[in-house]
Protein backbone atom coordinates (compact mmCIF):
# COMPACT_ATOMS: atom_id res chain seq x y z
CA UNK A 1 0.00 0.00 0.00
CA UNK A 2 1.22 3.35 -0.96
CA UNK A 3 0.61 5.05 2.02
CA UNK A 4 2.91 2.69 4.47
CA UNK A 5 6.29 3.16 3.99
CA UNK A 6 8.89 1.17 6.16
CA UNK A 7 12.46 2.97 6.76
CA UNK A 8 13.55 0.36 8.72
CA UNK A 9 13.41 -3.68 9.47
CA UNK A 10 10.87 -4.22 11.87
CA UNK A 11 10.47 -6.13 15.54
CA UNK A 12 8.40 -9.39 15.65
CA UNK A 13 9.49 -10.38 18.20
CA UNK A 14 8.17 -7.53 20.56
CA UNK A 15 4.80 -8.43 18.85
CA UNK A 16 4.45 -11.51 20.75
CA UNK A 17 1.28 -12.03 23.18
CA UNK A 18 0.21 -8.79 22.61
CA UNK A 19 -3.24 -7.50 21.70
CA UNK A 20 -3.52 -3.77 20.87
CA UNK A 21 -7.12 -2.45 20.58
CA UNK A 22 -8.50 0.42 18.20
CA UNK A 23 -11.42 2.10 18.73
CA UNK A 24 -12.29 5.20 17.31
CA UNK A 25 -15.76 7.49 16.03
CA UNK A 26 -16.90 5.82 12.99
CA UNK A 27 -16.40 8.88 10.98
CA UNK A 28 -12.90 10.04 12.44
CA UNK A 29 -9.78 10.64 9.65
CA UNK A 30 -7.54 9.86 12.48
CA UNK A 31 -9.18 6.49 12.87
CA UNK A 32 -9.19 6.03 9.75
CA UNK A 33 -5.53 6.53 9.33
CA UNK A 34 -4.27 4.82 12.48
CA UNK A 35 -6.46 1.74 11.08
CA UNK A 36 -4.18 1.68 7.90
CA UNK A 37 -0.84 1.37 9.98
CA UNK A 38 -2.86 -1.51 12.21
CA UNK A 39 -3.51 -3.47 9.21
CA UNK A 40 -0.19 -3.79 7.58
CA UNK A 41 1.62 -4.39 10.59
CA UNK A 42 -1.08 -7.30 11.09
CA UNK A 43 -0.53 -8.10 7.46
CA UNK A 44 3.03 -8.49 8.12
CA UNK A 45 3.69 -9.60 11.87
CA UNK A 46 2.64 -12.71 12.28
CA UNK A 47 2.52 -12.28 16.08
CA UNK A 48 0.53 -8.79 15.84
CA UNK A 49 -3.12 -8.53 16.62
CA UNK A 50 -4.92 -5.73 16.59
CA UNK A 51 -8.83 -5.62 17.24
CA UNK A 52 -10.59 -2.82 15.73
CA UNK A 53 -14.12 -1.10 17.35
CA UNK A 54 -15.78 1.98 15.73
CA UNK A 55 -18.71 3.46 17.54
CA UNK A 56 -21.41 5.73 16.06
CA UNK A 57 -20.86 9.45 16.75
CA UNK A 58 -23.96 9.79 19.02
CA UNK A 59 -22.78 6.98 21.29
CA UNK A 60 -18.89 7.94 21.55
CA UNK A 61 -18.74 10.28 23.82
CA UNK A 62 -20.56 8.67 26.77
CA UNK A 63 -19.05 5.01 25.33
CA UNK A 64 -14.95 6.67 25.98
CA UNK A 65 -16.15 8.27 28.93
CA UNK A 66 -17.46 4.87 30.57
CA UNK A 67 -14.49 3.46 29.08
CA UNK A 68 -11.64 6.03 30.87
CA UNK A 69 -13.95 5.83 34.05
CA UNK A 70 -13.75 1.94 34.24
CA UNK A 71 -9.71 1.53 33.34
CA UNK A 72 -9.03 5.35 35.34
CA UNK A 73 -7.49 6.45 32.22
CA UNK A 74 -7.55 10.48 31.04
CA UNK A 75 -8.11 10.17 27.25
CA UNK A 76 -10.77 12.89 24.89
CA UNK A 77 -10.26 12.28 21.59
CA UNK A 78 -10.88 9.62 18.75
CA UNK A 79 -9.24 6.96 18.33
CA UNK A 80 -8.00 5.49 21.47
CA UNK A 81 -5.76 2.63 21.25
CA UNK A 82 -4.66 0.18 24.36
CA UNK A 83 -1.95 -2.73 24.79
CA UNK A 84 -3.45 -5.83 26.09
CA UNK A 85 -0.99 -8.19 28.04
CA UNK A 86 -2.49 -11.25 26.66
CA UNK A 87 0.25 -13.80 28.64
CA UNK A 88 0.31 -11.41 31.76
CA UNK A 89 -3.40 -10.78 32.46
CA UNK A 90 -4.52 -6.99 33.37
CA UNK A 91 -6.40 -5.03 32.21
CA UNK A 92 -3.77 -3.32 29.92
CA UNK A 93 -1.63 -0.42 28.85
CA UNK A 94 -3.02 2.61 27.30
CA UNK A 95 -0.78 3.87 24.28
CA UNK A 96 -3.22 6.86 23.27
CA UNK A 97 -4.21 8.06 20.28
CA UNK A 98 -3.88 8.40 16.43
CA UNK A 99 -0.03 10.69 17.80
CA UNK A 100 1.02 8.71 20.16
CA UNK A 101 0.06 5.15 18.32
CA UNK A 102 1.88 6.38 15.33
CA UNK A 103 5.11 7.42 17.15
CA UNK A 104 4.88 3.63 18.25
CA UNK A 105 4.29 2.30 15.65
CA UNK A 106 7.58 4.22 13.95
CA UNK A 107 9.64 3.74 17.10
CA UNK A 108 8.96 -0.17 17.82
CA UNK A 109 8.23 -1.72 14.26
CA UNK A 110 9.35 1.19 11.26
CA UNK A 111 5.91 1.60 10.36
CA UNK A 112 4.54 5.04 9.05
CA UNK A 113 1.93 6.51 6.89
CA UNK A 114 1.98 9.46 4.54
CA UNK A 115 -1.73 8.87 3.85
CA UNK A 116 -3.54 12.32 2.53
CA UNK A 117 -6.14 14.42 4.27
CA UNK A 118 -8.29 13.98 1.28
CA UNK A 119 -7.91 10.51 1.82
CA UNK A 120 -8.75 10.07 5.45
CA UNK A 121 -11.95 11.93 5.07
CA UNK A 122 -13.01 9.50 1.75
CA UNK A 123 -11.98 6.59 3.88
CA UNK A 124 -13.75 8.02 7.41
CA UNK A 125 -16.86 8.26 5.76
CA UNK A 126 -16.41 4.99 4.24
CA UNK A 127 -15.93 3.64 7.63
CA UNK A 128 -19.57 5.43 8.84
CA UNK A 129 -21.66 3.83 6.11
CA UNK A 130 -19.72 0.69 7.09
CA UNK A 131 -20.72 0.95 10.52
CA UNK A 132 -24.36 1.93 10.15
CA UNK A 133 -24.79 -1.18 7.75
CA UNK A 134 -23.53 -3.62 10.56
CA UNK A 135 -25.56 -2.26 13.02
CA UNK A 136 -28.58 -2.45 10.98
CA UNK A 137 -27.56 -6.06 10.52
CA UNK A 138 -27.27 -6.96 14.09
CA UNK A 139 -30.18 -5.35 14.88
CA UNK A 140 -32.24 -7.62 12.34
CA UNK A 141 -30.21 -10.54 13.70
CA UNK A 142 -31.22 -10.03 17.24
CA UNK A 143 -34.54 -10.00 15.62
CA UNK A 144 -34.53 -13.54 14.14
CA UNK A 145 -32.71 -14.73 17.45
CA UNK A 146 -34.72 -13.04 20.39
CA UNK A 147 -37.86 -14.12 21.12
CA UNK A 148 -40.66 -12.34 18.99
CA UNK A 149 -42.21 -9.91 21.46
CA UNK A 150 -46.29 -10.59 21.33
CA UNK A 151 -48.53 -6.96 23.07
CA UNK A 152 -52.37 -8.08 24.15
CA UNK A 153 -54.48 -5.28 24.63
CA UNK A 154 -57.29 -5.40 27.41
CA UNK A 155 -55.18 -8.57 28.86
CA UNK A 156 -57.61 -9.17 31.83
CA UNK A 157 -60.63 -10.24 29.52
CA UNK A 158 -61.53 -13.76 29.32
CA UNK A 159 -60.46 -13.71 25.64
CA UNK A 160 -56.70 -13.24 26.53
CA UNK A 161 -57.00 -16.21 29.58
CA UNK A 162 -58.17 -18.31 26.85
CA UNK A 163 -55.62 -17.16 23.95
CA UNK A 164 -52.43 -17.52 26.08
CA UNK A 165 -52.37 -21.46 25.91
CA UNK A 166 -53.11 -21.32 22.63
CA UNK A 167 -50.29 -18.91 21.76
CA UNK A 168 -47.68 -20.92 23.50
CA UNK A 169 -48.54 -23.93 21.89
CA UNK A 170 -46.45 -23.85 19.58
CA UNK A 171 -49.03 -23.98 16.69
CA UNK A 172 -49.31 -19.90 16.06
CA UNK A 173 -46.05 -18.83 15.61
CA UNK A 174 -44.15 -22.56 15.13
CA UNK A 175 -42.85 -25.00 17.20
CA UNK A 176 -38.93 -23.19 16.96
CA UNK A 177 -40.22 -19.37 17.58
CA UNK A 178 -40.07 -18.68 21.04
CA UNK A 179 -42.41 -15.71 22.27
CA UNK A 180 -42.23 -13.28 25.09
CA UNK A 181 -45.70 -12.17 25.82
CA UNK A 182 -46.91 -8.74 27.10
CA UNK A 183 -50.00 -8.34 29.13
CA UNK A 184 -51.63 -4.62 28.89
CA UNK A 185 -54.01 -3.43 30.55
CA UNK A 186 -55.25 -0.46 32.88
CA UNK A 187 -54.22 -0.05 36.48
CA UNK A 188 -57.40 -1.17 38.23
CA UNK A 189 -56.55 -4.77 36.62
CA UNK A 190 -53.12 -4.96 37.96
CA UNK A 191 -54.08 -7.83 40.06
CA UNK A 192 -55.62 -9.87 37.76
CA UNK A 193 -52.84 -9.41 35.35
CA UNK A 194 -50.19 -10.66 37.64
CA UNK A 195 -52.63 -13.97 38.42
CA UNK A 196 -52.63 -13.94 34.83
CA UNK A 197 -48.89 -13.64 34.32
CA UNK A 198 -48.13 -16.83 36.72
CA UNK A 199 -50.62 -19.17 35.09
CA UNK A 200 -49.29 -18.77 32.05
CA UNK A 201 -45.59 -19.36 33.87
CA UNK A 202 -47.13 -22.33 35.26
CA UNK A 203 -47.72 -23.56 32.09
CA UNK A 204 -43.82 -23.89 31.69
CA UNK A 205 -43.99 -23.98 27.35
CA UNK A 206 -40.89 -24.65 25.95
CA UNK A 207 -40.94 -21.55 23.90
CA UNK A 208 -42.17 -19.08 26.22
CA UNK A 209 -39.32 -17.12 27.17
CA UNK A 210 -40.99 -14.35 29.48
CA UNK A 211 -44.50 -12.94 30.40
CA UNK A 212 -44.66 -9.15 31.52
CA UNK A 213 -47.43 -6.71 32.87
CA UNK A 214 -47.47 -3.43 31.70
CA UNK A 215 -49.88 -0.81 32.99
CA UNK A 216 -48.48 2.50 32.32
CA UNK A 217 -49.21 3.69 28.32
CA UNK A 218 -46.16 5.06 27.86
CA UNK A 219 -44.42 1.75 27.98
CA UNK A 220 -46.68 0.22 25.87
CA UNK A 221 -45.46 -1.63 22.20
CA UNK A 222 -41.95 -1.13 23.11
CA UNK A 223 -40.44 -3.08 20.18
CA UNK A 224 -43.87 -4.92 19.69
CA UNK A 225 -43.80 -7.67 16.64
CA UNK A 226 -47.76 -8.66 17.46
CA UNK A 227 -50.03 -6.91 18.73
CA UNK A 228 -53.29 -8.67 19.57
CA UNK A 229 -56.16 -5.83 20.16
CA UNK A 230 -59.21 -6.83 21.92
CA UNK A 231 -62.20 -5.72 23.70
CA UNK A 232 -62.03 -2.99 25.74
CA UNK A 233 -64.60 -1.79 28.47
CA UNK A 234 -64.83 1.88 29.46
CA UNK A 235 -64.83 3.79 32.77
CA UNK A 236 -67.66 5.51 32.75
CA UNK A 237 -71.80 5.01 31.70
CA UNK A 238 -72.60 5.20 28.05
CA UNK A 239 -76.16 6.52 27.75
CA UNK A 240 -76.64 6.35 23.92
CA UNK A 241 -75.17 4.53 20.58
CA UNK A 242 -72.93 7.30 19.42
CA UNK A 243 -71.43 7.41 22.81
CA UNK A 244 -70.73 4.20 22.44
CA UNK A 245 -69.41 4.95 19.36
CA UNK A 246 -67.68 8.12 19.87
CA UNK A 247 -65.69 6.28 23.33
CA UNK A 248 -63.48 4.41 21.02
CA UNK A 249 -61.90 7.23 19.34
CA UNK A 250 -59.86 8.10 22.19
CA UNK A 251 -58.36 4.69 23.46
CA UNK A 252 -57.42 4.17 19.43
CA UNK A 253 -55.89 7.43 18.84
CA UNK A 254 -53.64 6.55 22.05
CA UNK A 255 -52.59 3.15 20.99
CA UNK A 256 -52.20 4.69 17.34
CA UNK A 257 -49.56 7.26 18.87
CA UNK A 258 -48.41 4.35 21.11
CA UNK A 259 -47.60 1.71 18.42
CA UNK A 260 -45.90 4.94 16.10
CA UNK A 261 -43.65 5.46 18.73
CA UNK A 262 -42.51 2.17 20.40
CA UNK A 263 -43.40 -0.69 17.63
CA UNK A 264 -40.74 -2.99 15.81
CA UNK A 265 -41.08 -1.62 12.18
CA UNK A 266 -42.51 -5.28 10.74
CA UNK A 267 -45.42 -5.12 13.73
CA UNK A 268 -48.44 -6.93 12.96
CA UNK A 269 -51.56 -5.68 14.55
CA UNK A 270 -54.79 -7.51 14.89
CA UNK A 271 -57.81 -6.13 16.10
CA UNK A 272 -60.75 -9.02 17.22
CA UNK A 273 -63.20 -9.35 19.87
CA UNK A 274 -67.42 -8.57 19.30
CA UNK A 275 -67.93 -4.90 19.21
CA UNK A 276 -67.12 -2.22 16.36
CA UNK A 277 -64.37 -4.27 15.12
CA UNK A 278 -64.83 -2.59 11.71
CA UNK A 279 -64.57 0.91 13.13
CA UNK A 280 -61.74 0.27 16.00
CA UNK A 281 -59.58 -1.21 12.83
CA UNK A 282 -59.93 2.03 10.83
CA UNK A 283 -59.31 4.18 13.61
CA UNK A 284 -56.29 2.32 14.29
CA UNK A 285 -54.79 2.78 10.69
CA UNK A 286 -55.90 6.60 11.14
CA UNK A 287 -54.08 7.16 13.96
CA UNK A 288 -50.64 4.67 13.21
CA UNK A 289 -51.09 5.63 9.51
CA UNK A 290 -47.00 4.06 8.97
CA UNK A 291 -48.76 0.92 10.18
CA UNK A 292 -51.70 0.88 8.16
CA UNK A 293 -51.63 -1.99 5.85
CA UNK A 294 -49.66 -4.45 8.49
CA UNK A 295 -53.36 -3.59 10.75
CA UNK A 296 -56.40 -6.61 9.84
CA UNK A 297 -59.64 -7.18 11.65
CA UNK A 298 -60.93 -11.12 12.78
CA UNK A 299 -63.88 -12.30 10.78
CA UNK A 300 -63.16 -15.92 11.52
CA UNK A 301 -65.54 -15.82 14.45
CA UNK A 302 -68.58 -14.51 12.33
CA UNK A 303 -67.20 -17.54 9.43
CA UNK A 304 -67.36 -20.14 12.52
CA UNK A 305 -70.80 -19.62 13.84
CA UNK A 306 -72.25 -19.48 10.33
CA UNK A 307 -70.11 -22.91 9.92
CA UNK A 308 -71.83 -24.55 13.19
CA UNK A 309 -75.11 -23.12 12.48
CA UNK A 310 -75.15 -24.37 9.16
CA UNK A 311 -72.84 -27.88 10.25
CA UNK A 312 -76.18 -28.50 13.11
CA UNK A 313 -78.36 -28.46 10.03
CA UNK A 314 -76.74 -30.76 7.89
CA UNK A 315 -75.65 -33.07 10.49
CA UNK A 316 -72.36 -32.68 10.12
CA UNK A 317 -69.48 -31.53 11.39
CA UNK A 318 -68.64 -27.66 10.77
CA UNK A 319 -64.53 -28.18 9.89
CA UNK A 320 -66.08 -30.23 6.81
CA UNK A 321 -67.65 -26.85 5.47
CA UNK A 322 -65.36 -24.10 3.59
CA UNK A 323 -65.74 -21.05 1.72
CA UNK A 324 -67.89 -19.42 3.45
CA UNK A 325 -67.77 -15.85 2.78
CA UNK A 326 -68.31 -13.10 5.09
CA UNK A 327 -68.88 -9.46 4.26
CA UNK A 328 -69.12 -6.25 5.62
CA UNK A 329 -69.29 -5.12 9.16
CA UNK A 330 -67.71 -8.43 11.55
CA UNK A 331 -69.63 -6.94 14.62
CA UNK A 332 -72.52 -5.33 12.85
CA UNK A 333 -74.82 -5.55 9.31
CA UNK A 334 -72.79 -8.06 7.20
CA UNK A 335 -73.94 -10.81 4.92
CA UNK A 336 -72.65 -14.23 4.94
CA UNK A 337 -72.49 -15.55 1.14
CA UNK A 338 -72.81 -19.36 0.82
CA UNK A 339 -72.55 -19.13 -2.91
CA UNK A 340 -69.06 -20.70 -3.01
CA UNK A 341 -69.49 -22.87 0.57
CA UNK A 342 -68.19 -26.30 -0.05
CA UNK A 343 -68.94 -29.41 1.93
CA UNK A 344 -66.63 -32.27 2.44
CA UNK A 345 -66.90 -35.93 3.44
CA UNK A 346 -71.05 -35.60 3.46
CA UNK A 347 -72.49 -38.68 3.31
CA UNK A 348 -74.73 -38.31 0.32
CA UNK A 349 -76.05 -40.64 -2.80
CA UNK A 350 -72.61 -39.22 -3.93
CA UNK A 351 -69.33 -40.63 -2.38
CA UNK A 352 -65.50 -39.15 -3.65
CA UNK A 353 -62.21 -39.16 -2.13
CA UNK A 354 -61.16 -36.92 1.04
CA UNK A 355 -60.85 -33.93 -1.45
CA UNK A 356 -64.07 -34.37 -3.44
CA UNK A 357 -66.88 -31.22 -2.30
CA UNK A 358 -70.43 -30.30 -2.30
CA UNK A 359 -71.92 -26.91 -3.76
CA UNK A 360 -73.64 -26.94 0.40
CA UNK A 361 -76.71 -24.58 -1.04
CA UNK A 362 -77.13 -28.09 -3.43
CA UNK A 363 -77.93 -30.13 0.01
CA UNK A 364 -80.05 -27.76 1.63
CA UNK A 365 -84.02 -28.00 0.09
CA UNK A 366 -85.50 -26.10 3.24
CA UNK A 367 -85.16 -22.55 1.75
CA UNK A 368 -87.60 -20.89 4.09
CA UNK A 369 -84.39 -22.10 6.89
CA UNK A 370 -81.76 -20.79 4.62
CA UNK A 371 -83.67 -17.47 4.21
CA UNK A 372 -85.00 -16.89 7.31
CA UNK A 373 -84.28 -18.88 10.60
CA UNK A 374 -80.48 -19.17 9.45
CA UNK A 375 -80.26 -15.55 8.76
CA UNK A 376 -82.40 -14.46 11.79
CA UNK A 377 -79.60 -16.91 13.99
CA UNK A 378 -76.44 -15.50 12.89
CA UNK A 379 -78.36 -11.78 13.68
CA UNK A 380 -79.21 -12.37 16.51
CA UNK A 381 -75.63 -13.56 17.37
CA UNK A 382 -74.14 -10.67 16.19
CA UNK A 383 -76.33 -8.09 17.50
CA UNK A 384 -76.29 -9.73 21.08
CA UNK A 385 -72.82 -10.71 21.09
CA UNK A 386 -73.99 -13.84 22.86
CA UNK A 387 -71.56 -17.21 22.32
CA UNK A 388 -68.96 -15.21 21.19
CA UNK A 389 -66.96 -15.89 23.97
CA UNK A 390 -63.83 -15.63 25.16
CA UNK A 391 -63.12 -19.50 23.57
CA UNK A 392 -64.44 -18.60 20.22
CA UNK A 393 -62.76 -15.12 19.72
CA UNK A 394 -59.05 -16.63 21.13
CA UNK A 395 -59.33 -19.37 18.57
CA UNK A 396 -60.51 -17.40 15.64
CA UNK A 397 -57.34 -14.49 16.44
CA UNK A 398 -55.07 -17.58 16.80
CA UNK A 399 -55.71 -19.37 13.64
CA UNK A 400 -56.02 -15.73 11.42
CA UNK A 401 -52.24 -15.29 13.40
CA UNK A 402 -51.30 -18.63 12.01
CA UNK A 403 -52.63 -17.92 8.53
CA UNK A 404 -50.93 -14.34 8.59
CA UNK A 405 -47.40 -16.12 9.72
CA UNK A 406 -47.91 -19.57 7.83
CA UNK A 407 -50.22 -19.14 4.67
CA UNK A 408 -53.95 -20.02 4.85
CA UNK A 409 -54.63 -23.41 3.44
CA UNK A 410 -54.18 -24.03 -0.32
CA UNK A 411 -57.24 -22.94 -2.34
CA UNK A 412 -59.04 -22.03 0.90
CA UNK A 413 -60.74 -18.80 1.43
CA UNK A 414 -60.86 -16.41 4.15
CA UNK A 415 -62.51 -13.96 5.49
CA UNK A 416 -60.57 -10.77 7.16
CA UNK A 417 -61.86 -7.07 7.55
CA UNK A 418 -59.12 -4.82 5.50
CA UNK A 419 -59.08 -1.69 4.45
CA UNK A 420 -61.26 -1.00 1.19
CA UNK A 421 -59.26 -0.15 -2.21
CA UNK A 422 -62.52 -0.12 -4.07
CA UNK A 423 -62.36 -3.81 -4.96
CA UNK A 424 -66.12 -5.81 -5.63
CA UNK A 425 -67.45 -1.70 -5.89
CA UNK A 426 -66.90 -1.57 -2.15
CA UNK A 427 -66.02 2.50 -1.24
CA UNK A 428 -62.53 3.02 -0.31
CA UNK A 429 -61.53 4.25 2.81
CA UNK A 430 -63.78 1.79 5.25
CA UNK A 431 -62.49 -1.21 6.53
CA UNK A 432 -64.98 -4.30 5.13
CA UNK A 433 -64.48 -8.07 5.81
CA UNK A 434 -64.44 -9.70 2.02
CA UNK A 435 -62.63 -13.02 0.91
CA UNK A 436 -58.97 -13.09 1.05
CA UNK A 437 -55.92 -15.54 1.02
CA UNK A 438 -52.73 -15.79 2.91
CA UNK A 439 -49.50 -16.26 1.68
CA UNK A 440 -45.82 -15.27 2.55
CA UNK A 441 -46.17 -13.31 5.18
CA UNK A 442 -48.95 -11.52 4.33
CA UNK A 443 -52.66 -11.26 2.11
CA UNK A 444 -54.01 -11.07 -0.79
CA UNK A 445 -57.83 -10.25 -1.85
CA UNK A 446 -59.47 -12.59 -3.94
CA UNK A 447 -60.86 -10.28 -6.34
CA UNK A 448 -60.19 -12.99 -9.45
CA UNK A 449 -63.40 -14.76 -7.68
CA UNK A 450 -66.03 -15.80 -10.14
CA UNK A 451 -69.98 -14.90 -9.44
CA UNK A 452 -70.06 -12.97 -6.36
CA UNK A 453 -71.22 -10.01 -7.02
CA UNK A 454 -72.94 -8.01 -4.17
CA UNK A 455 -76.59 -6.49 -5.19
CA UNK A 456 -76.60 -2.96 -4.41
CA UNK A 457 -79.20 -2.66 -1.75
CA UNK A 458 -76.95 -5.43 0.11
CA UNK A 459 -73.77 -2.78 -0.54
CA UNK A 460 -75.69 0.19 0.66
CA UNK A 461 -77.23 -1.66 3.42
CA UNK A 462 -73.78 -2.73 4.78
CA UNK A 463 -71.61 0.29 3.99
CA UNK A 464 -74.22 2.99 5.33
CA UNK A 465 -73.92 2.02 9.10
CA UNK A 466 -69.49 1.53 8.59
CA UNK A 467 -69.65 5.48 6.87
CA UNK A 468 -71.40 6.35 9.33
CA UNK A 469 -69.32 4.63 12.55
CA UNK A 470 -66.55 6.53 11.55
CA UNK A 471 -67.66 9.68 11.04
CA UNK A 472 -69.57 9.72 14.44
CA UNK A 473 -66.46 8.43 16.09
CA UNK A 474 -64.50 11.43 15.08
CA UNK A 475 -66.99 13.90 15.49
CA UNK A 476 -67.95 14.66 11.84
CA UNK A 477 -71.75 13.69 12.30
CA UNK A 478 -74.26 14.04 15.61
CA UNK A 479 -76.52 11.30 15.19
CA UNK A 480 -76.16 7.75 13.84
CA UNK A 481 -78.90 6.60 11.41
CA UNK A 482 -79.19 2.67 11.03
CA UNK A 483 -79.88 2.13 7.23
CA UNK A 484 -83.24 1.15 6.40
CA UNK A 485 -84.12 -0.06 3.44
CA UNK A 486 -87.69 1.26 1.06
CA UNK A 487 -89.41 -1.77 2.30
CA UNK A 488 -88.43 -0.98 5.88
CA UNK A 489 -89.40 2.21 5.68
CA UNK A 490 -93.22 1.34 4.10
CA UNK A 491 -93.34 -1.09 7.05
CA UNK A 492 -92.95 1.71 9.40
CA UNK A 493 -95.64 3.86 7.59
CA UNK A 494 -97.55 0.87 7.97
CA UNK A 495 -97.19 0.35 11.46
CA UNK A 496 -97.58 3.45 12.47
CA UNK A 497 -101.25 3.90 10.72
CA UNK A 498 -102.04 0.15 11.70
CA UNK A 499 -100.64 -1.11 15.21
CA UNK A 500 -100.26 -4.60 15.19
CA UNK A 501 -101.57 -6.67 17.99
CA UNK A 502 -99.92 -9.86 17.10
CA UNK A 503 -98.85 -11.23 20.10
CA UNK A 504 -95.22 -12.38 18.40
CA UNK A 505 -93.55 -9.31 18.00
CA UNK A 506 -90.41 -11.43 17.98
CA UNK A 507 -91.39 -12.51 14.55
CA UNK A 508 -93.24 -9.98 13.41
CA UNK A 509 -89.81 -7.52 13.23
CA UNK A 510 -87.97 -10.24 11.38
CA UNK A 511 -90.01 -10.29 7.44
CA UNK A 512 -89.14 -11.58 4.49
CA UNK A 513 -88.31 -8.21 2.87
CA UNK A 514 -85.72 -8.29 5.62
CA UNK A 515 -83.75 -11.52 4.37
CA UNK A 516 -84.80 -12.80 1.21
CA UNK A 517 -81.65 -11.49 -1.04
CA UNK A 518 -79.17 -12.80 1.97
CA UNK A 519 -78.61 -15.71 0.20
CA UNK A 520 -78.03 -15.14 -3.46
CA UNK A 521 -77.42 -17.82 -5.78
CA UNK A 522 -75.90 -18.12 -8.81
CA UNK A 523 -77.47 -19.56 -12.17
CA UNK A 524 -75.43 -22.81 -11.54
CA UNK A 525 -76.69 -23.14 -7.76
CA UNK A 526 -80.60 -21.84 -8.84
CA UNK A 527 -80.99 -25.63 -10.33
CA UNK A 528 -80.40 -27.39 -6.99
CA UNK A 529 -83.00 -25.38 -4.55
CA UNK A 530 -85.89 -23.39 -6.74
CA UNK A 531 -87.52 -22.47 -4.13
CA UNK A 532 -85.66 -19.83 -3.64
CA UNK A 533 -87.94 -16.71 -4.00
CA UNK A 534 -87.44 -13.06 -5.35
CA UNK A 535 -86.55 -10.19 -2.85
CA UNK A 536 -88.62 -7.59 -1.78
CA UNK A 537 -87.89 -5.51 -4.97
CA UNK A 538 -89.07 -8.08 -7.41
CA UNK A 539 -85.47 -9.00 -8.43
CA UNK A 540 -84.73 -12.50 -8.67
CA UNK A 541 -82.37 -13.42 -5.85
CA UNK A 542 -78.39 -13.48 -7.38
CA UNK A 543 -79.63 -11.45 -10.64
Amino acid sequence: MEEVTVPGAGMEARARCKQRCLNGRADCPYYAKAELVADYLQKNLPDFRIHKITQHPHVWEEWLKALCEKNKWSHKNSPIIWRELLDRGGKGLLLGGYNEFLEYAQLYYGVTSSMTTELMTMVAQENLGTHIEKELEEESLKGLIGPLQVWITSASSLACYNLIPILTSGEVFGKHTEISINLFDHKQAEEDLKILMREAQDLASPILCSVSICTQAEEAFRQAQVIIVLDHSTDREVYSLEDCIRSRAPLCQLYGSLIEKNAHDSVRIIVGGKSFVNLKTALLMRYAPNFSRNIIAVALGVEGQAKATLARKLKTTPSCIKDVIIWGNISGNNYVDLRKAKIYRYESAVWGPPDYSHPLLSLIFDSEWVNRDFVITLKNLTATGRQFGGILAAHSIATTLKYWFHGSPPGEIVSLGVLSEGQFGIPEGIVFSMPVKFENGTWVVLTDLKDIEISEQIMTRMTSDLIQEKLVALGELISFQPYQSEADLAKEDKKTTSPTTDDNEEHQKFSDGDFLDLIPQTSSEKSHSQEHTNDSEGKSVGE
